[in-house]
């Protein structure tokens, strides 16, 4: 029904050895991030690209998608977008090369009112890149978090491109807004092209604005201390607000039939609770 992946980055290992390790624990698939170090564009000539998509190949394991978070505000900021988009296509040309057909990114907060000029910022960096990403056979897909699933649904049907999807993740909605990750996949049914296995609690109230912002401009510990203590705590998968048996039926009755890709920032034993998620997440599957 759904195909299990590891971001391999939340091993906290070089690239081989990360998916070396997600192979030993079955996973299916592997998002990475592709915007530094050994996976950054610049860094994978054409024959590294081949050699390096044999290897993943050979270990029996696909690329569900690549990372590629550019971090700061995303392209709320007009300034800076030719960079960034610029930076994206070459993204968008890796995951082609490495053939996969998704690439995530978080863009910054989408304003709730249209007619705000962010709004419209957004809306044009995104139609171009899904034009490009579309032009080359991937699809740009916008992380939840920051805004509401409505939020962002009518931003995704206004730049209404093939080469434009989300990649949802639940933990985000319920650790930021305290929304509902079935009522987002409702909303967003037919625009999610992966999602993130990940889950959390909030601990205090908080807006995206606040806290993408301060994660932007690098204040979230003064945010925090501003708040009276922890805002919000990134748990082990099944011990957080994300309803997982609900929430899979409410993926699966939308279509879906691509990736819960684990997700772990967080914690002193990263493999060990990437496996039980993985055995979380299939006997939850198995319940279906």
């Amino acid at each position: 029904m759904f195909k299990l992946g590891v971001i391999v980055d939340s091993f906290r290992l070089p690239v081989r050895e990360g998916l070396r390790a997600a192979r030993r624990l079955g996973a299916d698939g592997v998002q990475m991030y592709a915007v530094a170090g050994e996976m950054a564009p610049e860094n994978l000539d054409a024959a590294a690209r081949g050699e390096l998509k044999e290897f993943i190949a050979g270990l029996g394991l696909e690329i569900s998608a690549l990372c590629g978070d550019l971090g700061g505000h995303g392209f709320t900021r007009a300034d800076g977008n030719p960079a960034k988009i610029a930076r994206s296509k070459e993204i968008v040309r890796l995951a082609r090369d490495l053939g996969t057909r998704v690439v995530t990114t978080h863009i910054g907060v989408v304003p709730d009112d249209p007619a705000v000029p962010v709004y419209d910022v957004l809306r044009r960096a995104l139609s171009e890149l899904a034009g490009f990403a579309a032009g080359h056979g991937v699809t740009f897909a916008v992380e939840t978090g920051p805004e509401s699933a409505r939020t962002l649904r009518r931003l995704v049907d206004d730049v209404d491109s093939p080469g434009l999807g989300v990649n949802l993740d639940p933990a985000n909605l319920a650790m930021v807004l305290r929304a509902d990750p079935i009522d987002a996949v409702k909303t967003l049914a037919g625009k999610i092209v992966h999602t993130h296995a990940k889950d959390g609690i909030n601990l205090k109230p908080c807006t995206g604005e606040q806290v993408y912002g301060a994660f932007a401009d690098g204040t979230f510990d003064q945010l925090t201390g501003q708040c009276g203590g922890e805002l919000f705590r990134e748990v082990p998968l099944g011990e957080g607000s994300v309803p997982w048996p609900a929430y899979l039926k409410a993926l699966a009755s939308t279509g879906y039939r691509g990736y819960l890709t684990v997700e772990r920032e967080t914690g002193d034993q990263p493999a060990v609770d990437i496996e039980r998620a993985l055995v979380f997440l299939r006997e939850r599957i198995a319940e279906l």
